[in-house]
């Protein structure tokens, strides 16, 4: 048996997040289901990280065991044959017996996208969250970096999620800005159930001078959800790369 490790980017748009649900398409059945085809037997998937209802990938990765023939070099291409265009295998390597996609990994870096326009583009209402004021970048940026380090993320966790320890540790958090696209990217050993977009809901407020810097600071430190900004739309939202 070989234990598969690929790397997979999709277009989140049509599909109800990548976990597999009962009633509703998702990225994991799909490819399970296709690269079945492939490999001449069920495909089970373990995901580096579960993304929601329109949320995206650049580098998602999920691993799988099988007694399947086909060159690890050749999966790509052969994927390339049998999964939708909003899917793509990128790259796909013989991983170590002990290699789990989602225990394995040791941080992932997400992307949300925001297009800043007075009038919204319709060739980016599905790949980012459209707002048509002025932001304070610097501002943001600098909230972001109170994000750093080890914290109890309370604050920017869903309401009503499950509860977990809510401490996680933040590597990198970053916030620039290119023409009418501001990207914010953040790295962390481990994420809550939409905290980055809760992050990102909370930062547009003091973008727009909602909120202060220090006011952001509060909302980190008093771990009340009800204190930070909304979640933001799930569309604008990436998994960039997952390290091991």
């Amino acid at each position: 048996m070989r234990n598969i490790k690929l790397v997979v980017a999709y277009d989140g748009t049509d599909y109800h997040g990548f976990q597999r649900q009962k009633n509703a398409v998702t990225v994991q059945e799909v490819l399970e289901e296709q690269l079945s085809k492939i490999f001449g037997h069920g495909i089970k998937l373990n995901a580096a990280g579960r993304t929601d209802t329109g949320v995206h990938a650049f580098g998602q990765v999920v691993n799988f065991m099988t007694d399947g023939r086909i060159p690890a070099d050749k999966i790509p291409l052969a994927a390339k044959g049998v999964l939708p265009a909003d899917i793509v295998v990128r790259s796909a390597e013989i991983a170590g017996e002990g290699f789990h996609a989602r225990k394995s990994a040791v941080s992932k870096i997400y992307c949300y996208q925001i297009y800043q326009e007075p009038v919204c583009s319709p060739f980016f209402r599905n790949y980012a969250w459209q707002i048509n004021q002025p932001l304070d970048i610097g501002a943001m940026h600098q909230a972001a970096q109170i994000l750093l380090g080890t914290h109890d993320f309370s604050a920017f966790r869903a309401a009503g999620g499950e509860t977990i320890n809510p401490v996680r540790t933040i590597l990198m958090a970053c916030c620039k800005q290119t023409g009418s696209r501001i990207s914010f990217s953040l790295q962390g050993t481990g994420f809550l159930y939409h905290m980055v977009r809760n992050i990102v809901g909370t930062l547009i407020d003091v973008g727009l001078k909602r909120m202060t810097v220090n006011d952001f600071t509060a909302v980190l430190a008093g771990r009340d959800r009800k204190a930070a900004g909304i979640t933001a739309p799930p569309q604008g939202l990436y998994l960039k790369e997952v390290f091991y």
